[in-house]
């Protein structure tokens, strides 16, 4: 067997890898080799180690110009996905000997923030990953799960129902009260049933919350067959609060909305028949094997329901 023979029959690296890579973005021996902190006789020699192992030209290069052959176009993304896929695995691998680093963005939703269960999460999750830095950002009831879809944040703490797209972990489950202005004829009763509010305005939410979503908060259909009357569009909690104290339309809010938003003028009331609610950790179902999302879910399942 040749020398050469010999060569060829060894893998290419990736760091042979990523120099190509660097050069196909530069076409150019200086910039390349400046931006790996390397001669250009070393650029040139492990480029053409490379081209040497896979048996194939991938670089035309002239006085004048640099530009790769189309076997060095064909090559190109396989090469992207090499060197991608072990960053993944050097990453992967570095989470489970270290603890994850990097940054993880977490969306809340009106309150959501505040409620124990979220606390405890977060807090578990800074137990188990001190390295990682925790940014909350606080969304509206559009964004809550279309910035999952964008990837502007990783996970929302929010109140499902949620789309198909997305996966959910319960935290908890409370009742379901009826907000109403402090001039209604039902305000002061305490308590309602669901049929009371039969044809009253509801206050309605953006076609860009999901269906099932905006059904679910107007309690839509009704038992007892009455189409449900929808008013005012709200995207975020205080034009809804606005809404029910000046419009005297309705809104159907969580339990813990009674004590976490109190505004003059609008009273809450329990409906004694009225299905219950849950509030919940979400992500998007395409990052469901992501190490950040394990991690957070993992603390999710440490911290809630509490340990007794």
């Amino acid at each position: 067997m040749t020398g050469g023979e010999v060569e060829r029959s060894s893998a290419p690296t990736v760091h042979q890898l990523r120099m190509f890579l660097t050069l196909a973005e530069e076409l150019h021996f200086g910039r390349t080799a400046a931006r790996l902190f390397m001669s250009q006789p070393a650029l040139s020699r492990q480029l053409g180690a490379l081209e040497r192992r896979l048996g194939v030209e991938l670089i035309a290069r002239t006085s004048r110009s640099t530009a790769l052959t189309p076997a060095g176009q064909a090559l190109l993304p396989h090469a992207r996905t090499v060197v991608q896929a072990m960053r993944q695995l050097q990453q992967v691998a570095d989470d489970h000997t270290h603890g994850l680093g990097g940054r993880v963005v977490v969306g809340t939703v009106g309150a959501e923030a505040a409620m124990d269960h979220t606390t405890a999460v977060l807090s578990e999750l800074r137990r188990l990953h001190p390295a990682l830095e925790v940014e909350i950002r606080l969304l509206n009831l559009v964004e809550q799960f279309q910035s999952l879809s964008t990837g502007e944040v990783d996970v929302v703490f929010c109140r499902p129902p949620a789309p198909d797209d997305v996966r959910t972990h319960h935290l908890n489950t409370e009742p379901r009260v009826v907000c109403v202005s402090a001039d209604d004829p039902l305000a002061g009763r305490g308590q309602v049933t669901l049929a009371e509010l039969d044809g009253r305005t509801i206050v309605s939410f953006p076609s860009g919350c999901p269906r099932v979503w905006r059904d679910f908060w107007a309690a839509d259909p009704r038992p007892s067959g009455v189409a449900v009357r929808y008013g005012p569009v709200v995207s975020d909690l205080e034009s809804l609060y606005a809404e029910v104290a000046h419009s005297g339309a309705i809104s159907l809010q969580p339990y813990a909305a009674k004590h976490l938003f109190p505004r003059p003028g609008v009273e809450f009331l329990d409906v004694t028949d009225l299905s219950p609610c849950s509030s919940a950790l979400a992500w998007h179902a395409t990052a469901e094997h992501r190490p950040l999302i394990t991690a957070i879910r993992q603390a999710a399942k440490n911290a809630w329901p509490r340990p007794t």
